[in-house]
């Protein structure tokens, strides 16, 4: 589409926008304009389209549109023949208490206490002034 394309409002018919601005206009006069906005249905595939309500069901058969209208990029999906199984988790090769309890495991952490800091350098703690 020619982004210069003069195109009308649907909600005041006097109104004639360029296309490239014309998204921005169907906001700013759908707020000015509640009452006919009130009267006018958006096109599921198309926002630019608004079309009175009772009109929607002929406009979403023969909207330019419609995917359905168009011929499907892919072709359609095929049932499976089998369904898969639901997904399990690979059993865990992990054994957390062996390790803790092996030979290279560090002692458990002690606030306060002298075993958690290494020998000959003790630890002072200054208050901030």
């Amino acid at each position: 589409m020619d982004p210069e394309r003069l195109l009308q409002c649907p909600y005041d018919k006097t109104h004639q926008i360029r296309a490239c601005r014309f998204p921005y206009h169907l906001v700013k006069c759908r707020e000015n304009n509640r009452k006919a906005a009130a009267e006018l249905a958006t096109c599921p595939y198309n926002a630019r389209h608004k079309v009175p309500k009772r009109e929607l069901q002929l406009h979403v058969a023969t909207c330019s549109n419609n995917p359905a209208e168009t011929e499907a990029p892919f072709p359609p999906k095929t049932e499976l023949k089998e369904m898969p199984g639901a997904w399990q988790c690979p059993p865990c090769q992990e054994d957390w208490e062996a390790d803790a309890d092996g030979p290279g495991a560090a002692a458990p952490f002690h606030l306060g206490s002298r075993e958690n800091h290494p020998v000959g350098t003790p630890q002072r703690f200054s208050k901030c002034p």
